[in-house]
């Protein structure tokens, strides 16, 4: 069961490639801009095996000034098949999307702001440090990805920022260390971040292992990845005697859909809410918990997770939906 997901009718007006493997895609819906601010996103609808899922996408720039909705799609050709489907597009042909939503919120109080961006995590960091800049604010912009080719808006940020931009390629063997990088932060600072878990994970444990408040630090997340790689598994669910497979490029929460299991909630789709968790009655394999919703701590427990991004690798679950009772908080 899903909460209310409004989309609106929009044409693809331009596309234009921006590093290798990343595409511009320049959107303008027919009932007109929503204004937004920096961080925002929008969700697409996109066709996958004829069927429509949906994706979402930080917004570049501001629309107010671009007269677009402008986002940037990573191919993934190994992925669920969302950016494969955008790739196929061409300008003039006619798509759906979602008013933005801001979940990403950017403040403007603190004295110094570090942006952290991996990869195609750039996208939501890119209006921030642009909105950061123009307010005067005292900020950094760390950039990581494999090479420098891969980097999308490297010229344009640098124009504007100076040195205050600084480039990581990890294929040069250029490592970020966030132990050192948070020493350097003003005792007030805030941290954005968005890329890979493992990227999150390593800033964020540095981030609470040196006593930093947790509501300075900021993260973006699609939860497009986790620690173990994509492999189907087996499910059974207990209380309705149900037995399938997940495939490689489906979550579980659309594998229950699939089969007919319509009692669990859902909503953000991006391991956020809470809405969609299951209990785990057995499990063989290794729990690969994607979401951001349940903490380190809660997620060693193995008990529940969230059915929209968790996945289980190389093993099978035995899942109770029975008892949906909605986690409202992390009570550690």
């Amino acid at each position: 069961m899903a909460t209310h997901q409004q989309f609106n009718p929009a044409r693809l007006v331009a596309t234009h490639d921006v590093a290798d493997g990343i595409r511009v895609f320049d959107i303008e819906p027919v009932d007109g801009l929503r204004p937004h601010a920096p961080g925002s996103h929008i969700d697409v609808e996109v066709l996958v095996d004829d069927r429509p899922q949906y994706r979402s996408f930080s917004l570049i720039d501001n629309a107010a000034e671009t007269g677009v909705y402008r986002i940037a799609v990573k191919d993934r050709p190994d992925g669920h098949g969302g950016s494969r489907y955008l790739w196929s597009l061409v300008a003039g042909d006619r798509l759906r999307v979602s008013d933005p939503k801001d979940r990403f919120a950017l403040s403007y109080r603190a004295p110094e702001a570090l942006l952290v961006a991996g990869g195609i995590g750039i996208t939501p960091l890119y209006g921030m440090a642009r909105a950061l800049n123009r307010a005067g604010r005292r900020l950094r912009l760390l950039y990581t990805a494999r090479s420098r080719e891969e980097m999308a808006f490297v010229d344009e940020l640098a124009a504007e920022l100076g040195d205050r931009l600084e480039l990581f390629v990890t294929g040069a063997g250029q490592r970020l260390d966030p132990g050192a990088i948070i020493n350097d932060l003003a005792a007030d600072a805030e941290l954005y971040i968005c890329g890979p878990q493992s990227l999150r994970e390593a800033f964020l444990g540095a981030w609470l292992a040196r006593g930093r408040p947790a509501e300075r630090f900021r993260f973006e997340t699609f939860a497009s990845s986790g620690r173990l790689p994509d492999t189907a598994f087996n499910v059974r669910v207990a209380n309705r005697d149900l037995d399938f497979t997940v495939a490689q490029d489906q979550s579980l929460l659309d594998a229950l859909r699939a089969h007919g299991v319509d009692d669990v909630l859902y909503d953000c789709e991006h391991g956020e809410c809470g809405l969609c968790t299951i209990d785990v009655l057995e499990h063989s394999g290794e729990l690969d918990h994607r979401d951001v919703f349940y903490s380190p701590r809660q997620k060693t427990t193995d008990t529940r997770m969230c059915a929209c991004v968790s996945r289980v690798h190389n093993g099978h679950l035995v899942i109770d939906t029975s008892r949906h009772a909605v986690d409202t908080g992390r009570p550690d």
